[in-house]
C-alpha cells in the first residue's frame, strides 16, 4: 500500500494550489462551510442537500485550522492517496502482490482522478470510501460474519450520505459477487446489508428530489468527459479481453468490470427521464480501471522474459504523453472558471461608489468566497445576501425594480458569462440585460477571465 500512498500524495500536494485560483463550486465550499453549523443546516433544507454532509465535515476542519486553499484541498489529495492504497490492497487480494502495486501505481496517475485529488469538493472522499466498501465487501464474502456485513453497510452509507450517486456502486457490487459464482446465501446476505445502507439513505433521496431544479444545469452528456469516461471503459475491456472471450472471469474482473461500467451506463441511462451524468459523480469508476490495467501489467510482467530496455520504452510510452496533461491540469484554465481571477478583475475595474451586477445571479458565488473583492461596491439586484437568506446566491429583487436601482447608478461593472454560453430567460436577467442595452454603454475595458467576463458600463446621458 505504501509506494502508492506515496505516489498519490506526491502528485496530489505538487501544484495543490494551481496559482492560488479557485474555481466556482470550490468557492461555493469554501464560503458554505465558513457558515456557522445552524446556518449550513438551514442552507441545506433549501439548496445543496447532497452536499450537506460534505459541507459539515470541511466546517469541522476549517473551524480547527484556517488554513485557505490547504484547508480546502488536502482532504482531497489525502482521500484519494486512501483509495490508492485500497486499490493495491484490493489488486493484491484478488490478483497477487504485483497486480496489486501495479493498479495502486496506474491510479494516481489517471487525469481525472489527478483533477479531483486537487478540488475542494466531495468526489475524492467519495472514491476513498467505495474503495474501502469494496475492500469490505470482499472481506464480509470470504469470511461472511456479522461485523464485515455492518462494517460495509455503514461505510456505503457514509459514501452515499457525502454524495448520494456513490449508491450506484452497490449493483456493481452485486454483479460482482453473481459473476464471481458466490452461494446464494451470501448474495443474501449482501442484499441485506446494501438494503439497510440504502435505506438509511432514503430519507436524503427523497428530500433531494425537491431540490431537483439545481441540476437543470446538465444537458446531455459533454463529449469530452464522455470520450474519458468511454476511454478508460474501453481500455479496461481491453485488458480482460482474453477473459471475456474465454467467459471466464478472474476474481479481479469480476469485481473490476462491473465497478468500471456500470455506475457510468446507470447515469447514461438516465439521461431519457432527466439528463444527470456528468463524470466525476462516477469518479470512483477509475478503481475498476487501475484494478484491470495492474493485473494486465502483471500478466505481461509475467508471461515471457523480454529485454530490460523495452519495459523502460513502454513505461515512457505511458508517462510522457501524461506530463503535459497533468501540467495542464495544475493551472487555472484546467478548470471551468476561476473564481479568484473574477475577484480580482472586479476590483482592477471598479471605482468606489460603483454599482456591481451579476448576469446571471448564480455567479455571485463567484466572489462569495472573497467578499474583500467587492467591498465598497453595491450589489445592485441582490435583496438578501445568501448567508443570511440560506441560499448560495442570495435572493434578487423583482424583475420590476431592477430596472430602476440600475439607473440610480451612473457606473456599473457587470459580470457576465463569456459571448458563447447561452443566455438565461428568467425575468431578472431579461431585465437586466434590456436595461443595459437600453440606459448604458460600454465605456472602459472587457478584462477576460477563465470562464467569464467583467464589463464597465455607464449610464447614458
Amino acid at each position: 500500500m505504501l509506494p502508492p500512498i506515496l505516489v498519490t500524495l506526491a502528485l496530489g500536494l505538487w501544484g495543490m494550489r494551481r496559482q492560488n485560483s479557485m474555481w466556482g463550486d470550490e468557492a461555493v465550499t469554501y464560503e458554505v462551510a465558513h457558515r456557522s453549523a445552524s446556518q449550513i443546516w438551514h442552507t441545506i433544507q433549501h439548496v445543496d442537500l447532497v452536499h450537506g454532509v460534505y459541507y459539515l465535515f470541511m466546517h469541522v476542519l476549517f473551524a480547527g485550522w484556517e488554513g485557505g486553499l490547504l484547508t480546502l484541498r488536502l482532504p482531497s489529495v489525502v482521500a484519494m492517496s486512501l483509495a490508492a492504497g485500497g486499490i493495491a490492497l484490493l489488486g493484491q487480494r484478488l490478483a497477487g502482490p504485483r497486480a496489486g502495486l501495479l493498479a495502486g501505481l496506474a491510479f494516481p496517475l489517471i487525469p481525472l482522478v489527478q483533477q479531483y485529488a486537487q478540488e475542494g469538493r466531495s468526489y475524492a472522499i467519495v472514491c476513498a470510501l467505495v474503495t474501502w466498501s469494496s475492500y469490505l465487501l470482499l472481506q464480509a464474502a470470504d469470511r461472511s460474519t456479522r461485523r464485515w456485513w455492518a462494517g460495509y453497510a455503514v461505510l456505503l452509507w457514509v459514501a452515499a450520505m457525502f454524495h448520494e450517486f456513490a449508491v450506484l456502486v452497490v449493483p456493481a457490487h452485486g454483479i460482482a459477487l453473481l459473476l464471481s459464482g458466490r452461494p446464494r446465501a451470501l448474495i443474501r446476505a449482501w442484499a441485506t446489508a446494501a438494503g439497510c445502507a440504502v435505506a438509511g439513505l432514503l430519507p436524503l433521496i427523497v428530500l433531494s428530489r425537491r431540490q431537483a431544479g439545481q441540476v437543470a444545469w446538465i444537458g446531455w452528456p459533454d463529449a469530452l468527459q464522455l470520450l474519458g469516461l468511454t476511454a478508460m471503459a474501453l481500455a479496461g475491456l481491453w485488458c480482460a479481453r482474453h477473459q471475456i472471450r474465454a467467459r471466464e472471469l478472474s476474481r479481479l474482473s469480476a469485481l473490476a468490470l462491473p465497478v468500471l461500467l456500470l455506475p457510468g451506463l446507470l447515469l447514461l441511462a438516465a439521461a431519457v427521464v432527466r439528463p444527470l451524468f456528468v463524470d466525476r459523480y462516477v469518479l470512483y469508476c477509475a478503481i475498476g480501471f487501475a484494478l484491470l490495467l495492474g493485473a494486465e501489467l502483471d500478466r505481461r510482467w509475467g508471461s515471457r522474459p523480454s529485454p530490460r530496455w523495452t519495459a523502460w520504452v513502454a513505461l515512457a510510452a505511458v508517462l510522457v504523453p501524461l506530463v503535459p496533461v497533468s501540467v495542464y491540469l495544475r493551472t487555472p484554465q484546467s478548470r471551468h472558471d476561476n473564481a479568484t481571477a473574477v475577484g480580482h478583475a472586479v476590483r482592477q475595474a471598479a471605482h468606489p461608489g460603483d454599482g456591481l451586477l451579476f448576469v446571471p445571479a448564480r455567479h455571485r458565488v463567484w466572489t462569495s468566497a472573497h467578499p474583500q473583492d467587492t467591498q465598497g461596491l453595491t450589489d445592485l439586484a441582490l435583496a438578501q445576501d445568501p448567508a443570511s437568506s440560506d441560499t448560495l446566491s442570495g435572493v434578487e429583487l423583482p424583475a420590476q425594480d431592477i430596472p430602476t436601482r440600475m439607473r440610480a447608478f451612473s457606473r456599473i461593472v457587470v459580470v457576465h458569462d463569456p459571448a458563447d454560453e447561452r443566455p438565461d430567460h428568467d425575468a431578472r436577467e431579461l431585465a437586466k440585460s434590456s436595461t443595459l442595452r437600453d440606459y448604458f454603454q460600454v465605456c472602459g475595458r472587457t478584462i477576460d477571465v477563465t470562464g467569464a467576463h467583467i464589463t464597465d458600463y455607464c449610464l447614458n446621458r
